[in-house]
């Protein structure tokens, strides 16, 4: 700890600390464009001047100054640090002054105007007056993609985005070229960028060079409602924040958890809110003659309980899709308890994650944040780039603090750090579990191993045996001990382990989703579009927000609310509850998903026992009380995994290749198929998933 006389205030800071970072600890303000706490030092904007007393006569730039590095007084006082002298004052008006010589005066029509950063601290520090009367230089725009707009004028050249796209989103597409007046960022070639993070550079640019094309000239921030929630367009469970204004979502940011996302989100949580508008279902459909027709809810619901009424309990099934929360699953199976039905499931076909082996069997156990604890890391049948870009970037982070094998098991991808390609099926995993190569003394000698299995092990049919593998090499290379649990399963769903907590799985004697599809004569579909609709051959009921796959094969269509018009409880990957609020009103005459299952218990003359969202939870809380504590993980037993890995049996194994179950990054769920942004995306994106397949 290192002792500072801060603009008369003495405070004690970490010795590693920058000077920018203990003027904030000792509450100065001190202005900046380049200087970010998660990116490297730049030093470019000269804005964060300080004055350090007994150091040179001139101001200090304080986020390149270390606290270590200055001098006491001359008997040992602490050093003094001014904010606010008048020498740092007419220093902050000079470099103000310089910033807005070539700055055009586009505020008006300008994207980032009422949250610039530039416009915020010329008020603040700068002066009322500009001694400079040359033309402005004029920059020409660069392409870059479908999602970042450029403006390049109104570029001060901090580097925020060169920086974040080379050691966040680990590839280098963006740089500065030329020197002085001729500076320039730029792609270089002129291409659409292809991270699946780019986005985040729009919140890091401090002016509006860099701005939302999607969003481009539609609102300004003061028009907007804004509401915190959680994103569903995985399994990470970024913390995001909804823009709306009336009836129409405007655009999503993130929110900082250091926990969960820190503060970025993917192009996909960013960008799919065009999605939310177009393609929605916003009325009840009967199918008659062949052909879905407009219905009331009275007859929509009729017509379920007429099939209900019809059909044995063992022939009716429901199944959970990718976006449920957890309210409404709860309320699916409650409802499927009423008719007398084992057969429910929220897993995908092949699937054999149980709560029945505990909950450490199916959770991400190292929690996300815990991946910056690890020292090795293996991953089977997983490409976190696509399935989980957030967690990706955490992996990266880790990889770039210093010292950290990674194995990967499966495709040979693209994942934005290095790694060693182990192989492609389980030969190369039997092979680990007999110590055989070089990474199994890697792993063997770790003191915290990590080990992710991914989606692409969990939809095999030999599934089972591959999970009884991977727990019993965690168990062997000390992954899974007091202290420590690297047995991380991650999901490419949001609902998942928020179903799997539920117990939202067959029971004893149903059937699983395989069986349903094939031999339910009745099948509830709650949002479930990514399943083969051609081997669903009973009466289907769909409650869902989009016309898709559910949708086309649906003989009666009950319309749902999307995630940013409900509030509801989701679960991540690694099994942190976290609650989602409503930003907006769902369109027509949809509803939300436990008001329709609701009525659909009223018509059958069974309704459920409550009335109300606030009923419900309190009955799910009662039923599963780790739902009612919002921002927390319940941990996962240490020997539930060793449990499963002392199992026996589970089938043979397949020859085949580990394959991830998500090809394209941007079309992953009804909502995406529906954005025209994501298929201009997936467009573009054609020609690296070609490059990366050869």
């Amino acid at each position: 700890m290192a002792k500072l006389i801060i603009d008369d205030k003495e405070v004690e800071v970490p010795d590693n600390y920058t000077v920018l970072q203990a003027c904030e600890e000792a509450g100065a303000e001190v202005p900046r464009f380049c200087f970010h706490e998660r990116l490297s030092i730049a030093g470019n904007c000269r804005m964060c001047l300080v004055e350090v007393k007994g150091g040179p006569p001139k101001p200090q730039a304080s986020c390149a100054l270390g606290v270590r590095d200055l001098r006491p007084g001359p008997n040992g006082e602490p050093p003094v640090v001014s904010t606010k002298s008048p020498m740092v004052k007419k220093a902050r008006e000079g470099v103000m002054e310089f910033l807005l010589i070539n700055h055009p005066l586009d505020c008006p029509i300008c994207d980032q105007g009422g949250e610039c950063d530039l416009q915020d601290q010329a008020m603040a520090y700068g002066i009322d007056k500009n001694r400079y009367e040359e033309n402005k230089r004029a920059v020409e725009d660069k392409y870059i993609g479908a999602l970042v707009r450029t403006k390049m004028t109104r570029c001060i050249h901090c580097t925020r985005c060169v920086r974040f796209t080379t050691e966040i989103a680990g590839i280098s597409e963006l740089g500065l070229i030329g020197r002085g007046e001729d500076a320039e960022i730029t792609t270089y070639l002129e291409q659409a960028m292809t991270s699946e993070l780019q986005g985040n550079v729009i919140d890091l640019c401090p002016v509006g060079a860099l701005t939302s094309r999607p969003y481009q000239d539609t609102a300004r921030p003061w028009e907007l409602t804004k509401t915190e929630s959680v994103d569903v367009m995985d399994a990470v469970g970024s913390n995001i924040r909804i823009d709306a204004r009336g009836r129409e979502v405007m655009r999503i940011l993130p929110v900082r958890n250091d926990a969960v996302n820190e503060e970025w989100i993917s192009d996909k949580t960013r960008f799919i809110w065009d999605g939310l508008r177009t393609q929605r279902l916003d009325r009840p459909y009967v199918k008659k003659g062949g052909k879905l027709k407009p219905a009331t809810w009275a007859e929509a619901l009729e017509a379920v309980a007429k099939q209900v009424k019809s059909t044995k309990p063992a022939k009716v099934g429901a199944i959970a899709g990718d976006l449920a929360s957890v309210e409404e699953i709860f309320a699916l199976k409650k409802l499927m308890e009423t008719i007398g039905s084992a057969n429910m499931d929220c897993r995908e076909p092949g699937s054999v994650l149980d709560p029945a082996s505990g909950r450490a069997s199916y959770i991400f156990n190292s929690t996300i944040d815990g991946i910056e604890e690890s020292d090795a890391l293996l991953i089977i049948g997983a490409n976190p780039r696509i399935e989980a870009a957030v967690l990706n970037a955490r992996i990266r982070k880790r990889f770039r603090m210093g010292e950290y094998p990674v194995g990967v098991i499966g495709e040979a991808g693209v994942l934005r750090y290095d790694y060693e390609h182990l192989g492609e099926g389980a030969d190369a995993l039997s092979d680990l579990v007999s110590g055989k190569g070089k990474f199994a003394t890697v792993l063997k000698k770790a003191k915290k191993p990590l080990i992710i299995i991914g989606q692409g092990v969990l939809s095999r049919s030999d599934s089972a045996a591959i999970l009884t593998m991977a727990a019993g090499l965690a168990d062997k290379v000390g992954a899974v001990k007091d202290g420590w649990n690297g047995f991380s399963v991650l999901h490419t769903a949001a609902s998942r382990v928020g179903g799997l907590d539920l117990g939202f799985v067959p029971g004893k004697g149903g059937q699983d989703t395989a069986s349903m599809m094939k031999n339910a004569e009745l099948l509830f579909l709650l949002g479930a579009d990514e399943i083969d609709m051609q081997e669903v051959k009973g009466f289907v009921v769909y409650i869902g927000t989009h016309g898709d796959a559910g949708a086309h094969r649906a003989d009666v269509i009950l319309p749902a609310a999307a995630y940013t018009e409900k509030s509801g409880t989701w679960v991540n990957t690694e099994g942190r509850v976290q609650m989602g609020s409503r930003a907006a009103f769902a369109p027509g005459e949809a509803k939300e998903d436990w008001a329709i299952l609701r009525a659909i218990s009223g018509a059958i003359g069974s309704p459920l026992g409550f009335d109300s969202l606030q009923q419900l939870r309190a009955a799910l809380y009662i039923e599963y009380p780790h739902f009612a504590a919002l921002g927390m993980v319940a941990e996962g037993d240490v020997a539930d995994v060793k449990a499963l890995a002392n199992k026996r049996g589970g089938g043979k194994l397949l020859k085949s290749a580990f394959v991830s179950p998500v090809r394209d990054f941007y079309l992953t769920n009804p909502i995406c198929r529906a954005s025209k942004v994501m298929a201009e995306c997936s467009q573009l994106a054609l020609g690296e998933y070609a490059q990366a397949a050869e």
